[in-house]
Formats: structure tokens, sequence, C-alpha cells
């Protein structure tokens, strides 16, 4: 059922946006010791953890993160969505958390509450929203800085259970500017399938997947950073397929550009 078509998006560490990677841009507050990053950005396509938010229909998203000179912030995400056989139209994400380091190894501890403004569950329906917590983690080898997430949430999208998130990866520095960045993750959910009649357990709607994705990411002119990424997942394969929320093309393998300015 179209219920079952909920991932959301992630703001931790601005992870929807492989464009920022390529560069920042920073406001300083220094009678309040923050540091705010804006980055609006426009994409060909919403894509979270290797499956289509969108319906394959393009995105107008804003992130922003207001980091302390102690390490702590608080941010904010939105986007446009687009469910089958729902009324969720926005999705506003709201994280906290604590940034340091432990000699060169850099940590995010935080979490995300996902939202979806004016959504409505259906009669015997489920919830979208939910929190996750999360670890980040980063190293640097001069060009190559290594990545690393570990995501829990206790009842995912969708009411369907705890649910656990790993994903790994790295960024290079290329010559001409270019940056490129892969990926691969794996997602876990409690309640992958439907539950027996009469039961009011949420559900997934697919099994558990991995995804993967490589991007690659320049600035283009006057600090706008484009962004080419070819994106994988496991339920694009084989019986897969009819396993991805009901047969849907949300889990195709694809090809999505996007265009951000973080200032």
């Amino acid at each position: 059922m179209a219920r079952n078509l909920l991932l959301a998006a992630t703001a931790l560490c601005g992870g929807v946006m492989l464009a920022s990677q390529a560069g920042t841009a920073q406001t300083a507050i220094d009678s309040l010791g923050l540091t705010v990053t804006t980055t609006p950005a426009l994409t060909s396509n919403y894509i979270f953890r290797g499956l289509s938010q969108t319906r394959d229909r393009p995105a107008a998203q804003v992130t922003v993160d207001a980091e302390h000179s102690s390490g702590f912030y608080v941010g904010a995400f939105v986007s446009n969505v687009a469910f089958a056989g729902t009324n969720a139209r926005q999705e506003v994400d709201y994280s906290a958390g604590y940034r340091f380091a432990l000699g060169d190894l850099k940590l995010d501890v935080g979490g995300t509450y996902y939202s979806y403004p004016g959504y409505s569950a259906p009669r015997g329906g489920f919830e979208l929203n939910f929190y996750e917590l999360a670890l980040r983690t980063s190293y640097e080898i001069a060009p190559v800085k290594f990545v690393g997430l570990a995501a829990w949430s206790p009842n995912f999208s969708g009411e369907s259970g705890s649910a656990v998130y790993l994903e790994g990866g790295f960024d290079m520095a290329l010559d001409y500017g270019f940056t490129i960045s892969p990926r691969i993750g794996y997602q876990m959910v409690e309640r992958n399938i439907a539950p027996p009649a009469g039961s009011r357990d949420g559900h997934f709607g697919a099994p558990d997947y991995y995804t993967l994705s490589l991007a690659v990411s320049r600035e283009v002119f006057g600090g706008f950073i484009g962004t080419g990424t070819v994106v994988w997942n496991s339920l694009n394969q084989g019986s897969g397929r009819s396993e991805c929320f009901g047969g849907t093309k949300v889990c195709d393998s694809r090809a999505v550009l996007t265009l951000s300015r973080p200032f």
C-alpha cells in the first residue's frame, strides 16, 4: 500500500546534498559564537538512501546549520515530497547534536526529527513522523576524507519498528576542482512486511537492502556547486523489483543532477 512508501530525508550533516562536499561557505556571528551555513538546492530527484522521495520529480530544498563555538549545533531541512496515495507534500526536519574531535578523528553525535506538515494518516494507516539518533565520523588523509554513519530509530517511518542504517565511503579531491564521493549503505528495519490481519503494527513495505551511490561534484560558477550522482540499490534486482513497496519504481537505479549554493 502507498503508506509503505515511507522513507524520510536526512539532514544530519547535510547528507542529502552531496554537492556541499565540494565547497563550503559560512556566515560567522562572532557576538554569539555562531557559524551559520545555509544551502539552498535544486535537484532533479530527491533521493534518500537509494530511494526516490518525489517519484522521480524535481525538488527544491534548503538546509540550515547553526554551530556554536562549543561544538553544539542545531539545523533544519525542508523539501517537497510525493508519496503515492498520501497527502504528504512537504517535509521539515529538525536536527541537533554535538561535534568534536579526538585527535584527527572528527565525530558528530546527534539526532533528527522528521516531520510532514499537513499529512494526515488515512483510515488504517500509520504516521510518517519519526526520529533518529546518529553517530557520524570522518578522518582525513589528504586528499581523501573517509566518512562513516551509524543511525538508529526506535520506531521508523510508517511505525515499522526499530531500524538501523549503516553507511561508509570517502570524499576525494581530484584535479580541476572535482570531488568524487562513493558511498555504500545498508538499511535494516524490524517489520519489513505486513503483520497478520488484525494487528495494529505498522510495517516498512520492503526487505532490508543495500544501496550504492557515486557522486562527482564541482563548483561551476559564482559559488554554485554542480553534482551528478548515480544511485543503485539491491531492491532493483531480480525478484527484489516486486518487493519494492508493491512493485513501484522508487527503487529504480537512476542518475540525479543537483545545483546548490552554500553561503
